[in-house]
């Protein structure tokens, strides 16, 4: 089944009243599913530094097609444990380990459709990027310096997690290009009042 989509131009406002969502503030949290709980938390919490915070689980359903027609997932598939973590000023990001009959062990490309990575914003990127190192994480390739366009001043890079999530630190201590020629901004980790 095809869904029509609007190609009327988003303005975000129109005659002052707001389009979308009804009273949609934000992003809560980005659910990632990761191969084993304690390697992942350790990861996000001890080398990169976010914050634990609560624990549950398991969640299954031995019976019925309930994990299918809430979860769409394998109806006997189990969510081992769930875990949520707050990461500085960001979103905070939710961890599942599941077991599912049909589970795909590789994490996809970004290239594959759901792929998908989580970017950190970082103040000072070669500081970064050598403590990374310094916890044997792969990095891909070095550090790209935009120059040009809506993203002019924007520094970016590629690293893993240990059981391969794409994942990025970037930088924009001086803003980015489009903020020359609008007043609108995009949330911002560093700036979250713009």
């Amino acid at each position: 089944m095809t869904r029509a989509i609007s190609k009327k131009p988003i303005t975000g406002t129109e005659t002052g009243a707001r389009h979308g969502l009804p009273g949609l503030r934000g992003m809560d949290h980005v659910g990632l599913t990761v191969p084993d709980m304690d390697e992942a938390v350790d990861f996000l919490v001890n080398v990169l530094g976010c914050e634990p915070f609560f624990e549950f689980g398991p969640i299954q359903s031995d019976d019925d097609d309930w994990m299918r027609n809430h979860l769409n997932v394998h109806p006997r598939s189990v969510v081992k444990r769930l875990k949520f973590l707050r990461c500085g000023h960001g979103s905070n990001i939710e961890l599942f380990e599941y077991g599912a009959p049909d589970q795909e062990l590789a994490p996809p490309k970004n290239s594959d459709i759901g792929g998908h990575h989580l970017a950190f914003y970082v103040d000072d990127m070669n500081a970064a990027v050598e403590y990374l190192k310094g916890h044997n994480v792969r990095i891909l390739g070095e550090p790209t310096v935009r120059t040009d366009g809506p993203v002019a001043g924007v520094t970016w890079v590629y690293f893993l997690a240990p059981w391969g999530t794409q994942m990025e630190l970037l930088s924009a201590p001086s803003g980015r290009g489009y903020e020359r020629d609008t007043d609108r901004r995009l949330w911002h980790p560093a700036f979250p009042e713009r």
